[in-house]
């Protein structure tokens, strides 16, 4: 048997709220309610599961994704407002950056996750 990431828990303090934040950006349906998790299933399979906490540690998702879906994307954050940045570090805002010969950027969700949509892997 080969090995597959299948979900992991991404702990937020409004489960619903940072769920649909990211499925809104990837024009992705929110999964219903499953125990105490809310579901997102990107195209490979991964599920998201969004866990509700108190204490939120910042972590890093990466989605890859096709150029129509990145640009897409990207209309999205910046008909929102949302900040963005061509660098995890977030020094160069409002830039995109061109690693791997593709296109990336990076974004941060409700609490803080540092996401980032790139074309290349």
């Amino acid at each position: 048997m080969s090995v597959e990431l299948n979900h992991t828990i991404v702990c937020v303090t409004d489960r619903e709220k940072s769920a649909e934040f990211l499925a809104g950006i990837l024009g992705l349906a929110v999964g219903p309610v499953t125990g105490p998790f809310v579901p997102v299933r990107l195209a490979n399979g991964v599920t998201l599961d969004y866990l509700r906490v108190d204490r939120v540690t910042s972590q890093h998702y990466a989605f890859l994704v096709g150029d129509d879906d990145f640009d897409a994307a990207l209309a999205r954050i910046e008909r929102a407002g949302i900040a963005y940045w061509a660098d995890p570090f977030h020094e160069r805002a409002g830039e995109l950056n061109s690693m791997n010969g593709g296109r990336g950027v990076y974004f941060e969700d409700p609490d803080g996750h540092n996401l980032e949509l790139l074309t290349r892997g």
